[in-house]
This record gives structure tokens, C-alpha cells and sequence, in this order.
């Protein structure tokens, strides 16, 4: 095929994409206001953050990625045109996103101890706790609004969570300034005050998106709560049997890069704090392949519904290629600005240099990082999630963490070391994920043009 066929998409790719960017970075921006923020009060502050967020981003990464089912499922009955069969999708979505949430809130709770014993300093941990306990509540709402995203996303309207994001971040800046710093009537909260923003933005974004949808006649069918005769336990296994494996997929990914933060822990606050700000800034330019892989996802489980499976390969070609433009000019970005971009989180020289040589690395695995993201995307599309997730658990922990491991710890290299052990894992698991959609999408092709 010549390159025009998969650029030709690119416009279609980023329509659907760039709202689900846009909610992806405000759900970010909440993070990186607090970090931002917090970040002037000290680096013993920030390495607090970065701790407590560690075990929220293990609980996020279970929620987030099991709520990611829901659209799939409605992409397809989108696709067949079936009304009914998405709003039973949507609806048992709802209880099961609400009652993840409710179960990751006690996972925390309960796990919260384990904060004093990661080997982390001692002044850090004091901190981080009363942060970590409010902003485990907020996972709640957060699972709720995920339910609503996801089945909005699946039905190709992903403008809706775009606005419910804006919404929140405004409340969060607000907030933030007034508990962080004390400002007019409110208290001088610091690390509790972002929390507490968090929480309640978290809130405003739940009852925002519902009244939405509520009000538009788009939704009207599937708005309608279910009765308690409608509720099919089938429906809940096909959305579980899809959840749980990209939940796990997740759990993967999320881990080794929580594990990348405790090794850094390990090794002083400074560090720490410098692997916070890395961290924070590659995340940033991934959620611009979360969108793309969103539309990937969409798109891929909309041919699959129709069973155009040629029209499927060439539309997830298409936003594999378009991730690669878009990262590669990020990574040139981040080399050419890796000294300017720690300034905007901390003034401590020590933390800024080291934060400095991390940017250089998150340079390098720009490409592999929105890859592999897409890809699975598409895998997601295809309704193929159990051996994507082994091969991320093979890419991250019996490839990515023993380097990061070695090379952190062992060789001295520190958070340097760390991260090229983060660049090892991507590359791996873009490679493998790789040929896993290349096969399955021939082997589709094949399989139809036999029965034909």
C-alpha cells in the first residue's frame, strides 16, 4: 500500500484522539498541579508526593485498566448498531466500576502500612500518609467517572470526558492555591490541602459528566437504569474476562514504574524527587498515545463489528504510524530542553541536574513508550487482552526490572541506570506486541477470505 493510505486516517485517527488527549492531560494536570505546587514547599514535600502516589498509581492502574473493557464492547455494538445490547454493556459497566472503586479504596486503606517499610526516609513517609489517605478516597468518584468515560469514548464522543476534565482542573488550581498555601479564609494545609483538592475535584467531575449525559437525547436509551430483571450475570463475566487482563496488563506497567520509584527512594530524597519530575513529564507526552490508542481501540472494535478485517489492519497501521511522528518529536523535545524543564517543578540544583540525565533517557524510549501503547489499543479493539498481558509481564519484570535492578543498584548507576532499565521494558514490549497484532490481524484476513 503506498503511504497516503494510512496518512489519509490520520485526520479521522486525531478527531476521535485529541478530546481523549485532552482529558488524559487534565486527569495528568491534576498530578502535576499537586506536584508543581507541593514542589515549592520543598523536595522533602515533593519525594512525599511521589511516595504516596506510588501505591495510588498500582490501585489506578487495576481500576483505569479494568474499566477499559467498557469500550470495546460498545465500539462493537456501536458498530452492529445495537442499542440495547450497548446499554446493557454501559450499565453493567457502571456497577462494576463503581464497586472496583469501592474495593480499591479498602485495597489502600489497608495496604497503607506498607508505606513504613520501603525504605524510604523516615521524614518523607510522615508526610506522605495523611496525603495518601485522602487521596485513596478519591478513587472512588474517579472509578465512577471512568465507567462513564469509557462507554462515551466506545461510542466515539469522547468530547464529553474532555469537558469533565477541564471542569476539574480548574477546580483543582483553585483549591490548591487556597488549602496549599492558605489563602483569604482558608487554612495553611500544604500536602494535606492538595489532597483534599484532589477529593473534591474528583467529585465536580463525576456529577458533571452525569448531568451531561443525562440532558442529552443522544444518551437517552442508554441512560435508562437497568431494573433488576435485566441484570445478566453473562454480561458481567464478558466484561470481567476482558477487564481483568488488561487490569493486569496495567498492573504490569504501572508496577515496574512505582518499583522505579522506590528504587530511587532508596538511594536519598534528591533522587527521588528528580525521578518524580522525569516521571512526570513522560507521562505527560504519554497521554497523547493514550488518545491515540483510545481511537485505535474505537476504530478497530467498530471493523470488527462489521468484520472488515482488511479496513481494520489498515486503520490501526495508520495510528501506529502517526504515534511514531508524534513521539519522535517529543523525544527531540525533551534532549533539546532537558536542562529548561526541571525549573518549572524545583530550584534545587542537585535535584535539577540529575533530573536532567533522566530527560535524555525518556528522550530515547519516547517511540517505544506510544507504540506499545497503540498497539495495544488496538489488541484492546480486538478484544485480545490475555497473551498482550503476559507479554507485558515478560517485557517489564523478566527484562525491564532485573536492569533496572542491576543498573540502579548493583552498578552504581543510580536513577540513570534506573531508567535505562525503563527503556529495556518499553522497547521489549512494543516489539512483541508488534508481531502479536501483525499475526492476529493476517490470521483474520485469512480466515475470512477462506469462508468467502
Amino acid at each position: 500500500m503506498k503511504l497516503k493510505n494510512y496518512t489519509s486516517e490520520f485526520k479521522n485517527n486525531l478527531k476521535l484522539a485529541t478530546p481523549v488527549m485532552m482529558g488524559s492531560l487534565g486527569h495528568l494536570l491534576v498530578g502535576l498541579i499537586d506536584d508543581i505546587m507541593v514542589g515549592r514547599l520543598g523536595p522533602v514535600e515533593l519525594a512525599a508526593t511521589s511516595l504516596g502516589n506510588s501505591l495510588m498509581f498500582i490501585a489506578l492502574s487495576i481500576g483505569i485498566g479494568f474499566s477499559f473493557a467498557i469500550t470495546p464492547l460498545i465500539a462493537e455494538s456501536d458498530g452492529e448498531g445495537d442499542v440495547q445490547k450497548g446499554r446493557g454493556i454501559f450499565q453493567h459497566g457502571i456497577i462494576l466500576t463503581t464497586l472496583m472503586g469501592i474495593s480499591m479504596y479498602a485495597m489502600l486503606i489497608l495496604i497503607k502500612p506498607i508505606l513504613y517499610h520501603l525504605d524510604q526516609p523516615k521524614e518523607v513517609v510522615e508526610l506522605a500518609i495523611p496525603y495518601f489517605e485522602i487521596v485513596a478516597l478519591s478513587m472512588i468518584p474517579l472509578m465512577i467517572f471512568q465507567g462513564f468515560k469509557q462507554f462515551t469514548d466506545g461510542l466515539s464522543q469522547t468530547k464529553y470526558a474532555m469537558y469533565a476534565t477541564i471542569i476539574t482542573n480548574l477546580v483543582n488550581v483553585v483549591l490548591n492555591f487556597a488549602l496549599i498555601y492558605g489563602l483569604w479564609i482558608f487554612p495553611r494545609l500544604e500536602l494535606v490541602g492538595a489532597a483534599l483538592g484532589t477529593l473534591i475535584s474528583r467529585v465536580v467531575m463525576v456529577v458533571f459528566i452525569y448531568i451531561v449525559l443525562k440532558k442529552k437525547a443522544k444518551f437517552n436509551a442508554y441512560m435508562k437504569r437497568l431494573k433488576l430483571s435485566e441484570i445478566r450475570k453473562k454480561t458481567f463475566k464478558r466484561i470481567i474476562n476482558l477487564g481483568l487482563p488488561t487490569a493486569s496488563q496495567m498492573l504490569f506497567e504501572v508496577g515496574l514504574f512505582t518499583a522505579s520509584v522506590l528504587l530511587a527512594g532508596t538511594l536519598g530524597a534528591l533522587p527521588q524527587a528528580a525521578n518524580q519530575i522525569a516521571l512526570k513529564l513522560a507521562s505527560t507526552t504519554f497521554m497523547i498515545a493514550v488518545g491515540i490508542g483510545v481511537a485505535s481501540t474505537v476504530r478497530v472494535g467498530n471493523q470488527k463489528g462489521l468484520k472488515n478485517y482488511v479496513e481494520l489492519r489498515r486503520i490501526a497501521f495508520s495510528n501506529f504510524l502517526l504515534i511514531l511522528l508524534i513521539m519522535f518529536t517529543f523525544s527531540i523535545g525533551f534532549m533539546l530542553l532537558k536542562d529548561i524543564l526541571p525549573w518549572m517543578f524545583t530550584d534545587n540544583l542537585e535535584v535539577i541536574k540529575i533530573a536532567s540525565s533522566l530527560l535524555v533517557v525518556a528522550g530515547l524510549f519516547q517511540l517505544s513508550d506510544g507504540l506499545q501503547a497503540v498497539i495495544l489499543g488496538a489488541l484492546r479493539g480486538l478484544q485480545d487482552v490475555n497473551i498482550p498481558s503476559g507479554l507485558s509481564f515478560i517485557a517489564y519484570w523478566i527484562i525491564g526490572f532485573p536492569v533496572c535492578f542491576y543498573l540502579g543498584r548493583i552498578a552504581g548507576m543510580g536513577t540513570l541506570g534506573i531508567w535505562i532499565g525503563l527503556l529495556t521494558a518499553l522497547t521489549s514490549s512494543a516489539i512483541m506486541l508488534f508481531f502479536r497484532f501483525n499475526y492476529l490481524s493476517n490470521k483474520l484476513i485469512k480466515e475470512k477470505n477462506e469462508c468467502t
